[in-house]
């Protein structure tokens, strides 16, 4: 994909199922649903886009930035998911109206709101389209259905293994990763809610992927000298994430 002619085009859109079936979509389609973003902001670090319970009107698509998915339980919160630039973070919001979990902000990030009354015509008007908004909820389904196994399978360094060829998978697609890893506004703190694990438990975890040449992070920045490497020792196959491998989608929708 030419990502800057795309994004250039496209600004608020333009990575929308980049990598998987982006090239589905005809211009017409692309650019009803750049029209259908009517409003944009900036939230800062830390802030709550939705919080769980909230009535929501609208859903909201992630143009620049990283946001969590996440849940709260007694003074702790744990992180069951996250999301890149092109993902609509809260488009269950359209079935379900209120959430059973959190949006929060990580690092500061830019959204697109669309109005649930155009996601409505969408469905009546253009069904191509509201298949491929089906597929993107059903691309969240089969990641938290991974990360369920793989919390359950892994111990502490291979889970975080396993996040960081997740996130540096799904930034290639969108074309955000770099050769030798990838950026984030991810804290320690954050990577152990996603993992399951306590922050003594994951600051030995990095320790030990950086000791064993596997991953270094440091300051917003992961470098990983072997992707294959990494992979293997995460067990970590990328079919689930439907851009390569078995699951790889080449056809239409």
């Amino acid at each position: 994909m030419a990502f800057s002619a795309e994004f250039d085009r496209y600004p608020l859109t333009g990575r929308f199922l980049a990598g998987r079936l982006r090239h589905d979509l005809t211009d017409a389609e692309k650019t009803e649903l750049e029209q259908l973003v009517v409003r944009t902001s900036t939230l800062e670090d830390g802030e709550r886009l939705i919080a769980r319970g909230d009535a929501c009107e609208w859903s909201t698509i992630l143009i620049d930035g990283f946001v969590l998915r996440t849940l709260d339980s007694g003074e702790r919160r744990y992180a069951v998911s996250f999301h890149v630039p092109g993902d609509f973070v809260d488009l269950h919001c359209f079935a379900l109206k209120r959430l059973d979990h959190n949006i929060d902000c990580v690092g500061r990030a830019t959204i697109g709101q669309v109005p649930h009354s155009a996601i409505t015509r969408v469905m009546a008007e253009r069904p191509h389209l509201a298949r491929l908004f089906w597929f993107s909820t059903l691309l969240d389904a089969a990641m938290h259905r991974e990360w369920i196994m793989k919390l359950e399978q892994l111990t502490a360094p291979k889970r975080i293994a396993h996040v960081f060829a997740e996130i540096w998978r799904r930034l290639d697609m969108v074309g955000l990763g770099y050769p030798d890893g990838f950026e984030t506004p991810l804290r320690q703190t954050d990577i152990a809610e996603m993992c399951g694990a306590t922050a003594i438990h994951t600051n030995r975890a990095l320790a030990d992927l950086r000791r064993n040449g596997l991953a270094d992070f440091q300051r917003g920045k992961v470098r990983i000298a072997d992707r294959r490497k990494l992979e293997a020792y995460a067990d970590f196959d990328p079919a689930y994430l439907y851009s390569d491998g078995a699951l790889a989608l080449r056809k239409t929708a």
